[in-house]
């Protein structure tokens, strides 16, 4: 591939008098993508009350679908998000997206929290959820490629899978977060108090969130690669990228993107729904469980980032695949033995193959682009997969056991998706650990 040139020991150091990654930076990026992350992920642990107050419907089944549906909506409005902001990030720098995003993240989650439901407005009700739900699906499209690209950029060369687990790690602790939200909101607050007005909380309270992590980013530097292809620029030093780089790039993208998101949505967004609507288990003893894997999951990050720095993506990436795909049916038969110690092995061995995956698919989202189109490309790539596979994942899953009757049967897409990403990337996915990452 064009684009994985190895890089001269130099080639990722600082200008003088620019560390290579700070704490002051590690800290911008991660609080901000803790609050973004947080903010969507709440979403999904209260789908089914945000489906019956916007949704409502006597048949059973049919307002969480509504609501997973809407969920979708979200992914389907990402790669309208990339096409803004990925360029933004490309002309004006990686800063300019991170401070876009947090902030309007923030606003749009705000107003989801405060939107009367269908009782009170009508049909209005369901129609600015989803708009609502596009932009906030937008900003999120920004959100992931640019925090990782700004931390990897900013990375010693030697550093670049840690510096991606930041990003990584600081999800998994939001979707951590917002799992232990809705457990205590359910266990400390009536029904009629969690339906009513309990649900709301976290969303409005998110606005605090927001103006913490403006004010932490807007005092961040550029990153040392943006400077240096301003540079080429100026110079006319900058060399077009080919056709057939672009291409490859973009399917790579596309394929260790959709293997994580596909995943990951269906570990912290369908698995609490499918405990508590398909077998039936307590919103909170299934909150708890999720919140158990959560903890393994958010553990593992960065000793795969420090195992991925020292044996290089490719096996890693692999790896991860091919274990979705011949794990996907086990882990479910586990979760519908109803036994609380199966379900959390269940649960388990899904955290370690998505963790191994999210870690590959934020380094490899930078390493695979050339410094030029990579926030757009790493953007599109990345958001692409989410809205024509991730998105709609959950709601799939839950479509097809309303369909067969099968609480096993969701596996297959799980595992149908991860043995296509195997493939692709099995034959086109070079290692990628000593790219050059100011090249193009």
């Amino acid at each position: 591939m064009g684009t994985a040139t190895v890089a001269p020991q130099h080639a990722n150091a600082a200008p003088p008098g620019q560390p290579g990654l700070s704490k002051k930076q590690v800290v911008a990026v991660g609080i901000g993508n803790f609050m973004e992350w947080f903010d969507f992920a709440i979403y999904g642990y209260f789908a089914a009350i945000i489906g019956n107050i916007y949704f409502p419907s006597d048949a059973a089944g049919v307002s969480l679908l509504s609501s997973l549906a809407v969920f979708a909506v979200g992914f389907v409005s990402r790669p309208f998000g990339a096409l803004i902001l990925g360029p933004i990030g490309d002309r004006f720098g990686r800063k300019t997206v991170l401070m876009i995003t947090v902030f309007g993240m923030g606003v749009f989650t705000t107003l989801i929290g405060l939107l009367p439901g269908y009782g009170t407005i009508g049909i209005l009700a369901p129609i600015l959820l989803v708009v609502l739900r596009f932009l906030q699906g937008m900003m999120v499209g920004g959100e992931w490629s640019a925090a990782g690209i700004f931390l990897v950029e900013s990375a010693p060369s030697n550093r670049r899978a840690s510096a991606a687990s930041v990003v990584t790690f600081t999800a998994g602790v939001a979707f951590l977060m917002g799992t232990a939200t809705a457990a205590a909101i359910n266990a400390n607050l009536t029904e009629a108090q969690v339906y009513s007005w309990g649900w709301r909380v976290p969303f409005v309270l998110s606005i605090v969130m927001t103006f913490i992590a403006v004010f932490i980013r807007r005092k961040l530097n550029d990153t040392p690669v943006y400077h240096e292809l301003q540079e080429k620029k100026t110079n006319n030093t900058l060399k077009p990228v080919a056709r057939k780089d672009k291409l490859n790039a973009f399917v790579l993208s596309f394929a260790f993107s959709a293997l994580f998101l596909v995943s990951l949505y269906y570990f912290i967004t369908y698995a609490n729904n499918h405990l508590v609507s398909v077998l039936g288990m307590s919103k909170t003893s299934a909150l708890w469980l999720c919140s158990a894997s959560l903890v393994v999951y958010c553990i593992l990050h960065p000793l795969v980032g420090r195992f991925s720095d020292h044996y290089g993506r490719r096996k890693l990436a692999l790896f991860a695949a091919a274990g979705l795909t011949v794990m996907a049916y086990p882990i479910f038969v586990m979760m519908n033995s109803g036994k609380p110690a199966l379900i959390l092995l269940g649960l388990t061995i899904m955290a370690f193959l998505v963790a191994i995956s999210a870690v590959m698919n934020v380094v490899l989202l930078v390493e695979v682009f050339p410094a030029s189109i990579r926030s757009t490309g790493a953007a599109l790539g990345h958001n692409v997969s989410s809205a024509l596979l991730a998105g709609p994942g959950p709601f799939i899953a839950a479509a097809l056991i309303q369909y067969t009757g099968n609480p096993n049967v969701p596996a297959w897409y799980l595992a149908g998706v991860s043995l296509v990403c195997f493939l692709i990337l099995y034959t086109r996915l070079p290692e990628t650990k000593n790219v050059n990452l100011s090249a193009g």
